[in-house]
């Protein structure tokens, strides 16, 4: 299973707020809620986010197995 816990706690660090994506980053409120439902998001999203917040894949997704 592929979830989103790692961005939430690599936003914390960086003090930047679900707000903040949606009106300094310009994301999408639907890429907002798939993030936060651990719902897909395409490669393009994923990459955008590692070079927004200069970070790591591992710094926004972690797999588990089921």
């Amino acid at each position: 299973m592929i979830t989103f816990e790692p961005l939430w706690e690599t936003l914390k660090n960086k003090k930047i707020t679900q707000y903040d994506l949606i009106t300094k980053y310009n994301m999408s409120r639907g890429t907002l809620d798939n993030l936060k439902h651990n719902r897909s998001i395409t490669l393009t999203t994923l990459n955008d986010l590692c070079e927004m917040f200069d970070c790591d894949i591992c710094d926004i997704i972690k797999y588990t197995k089921s």
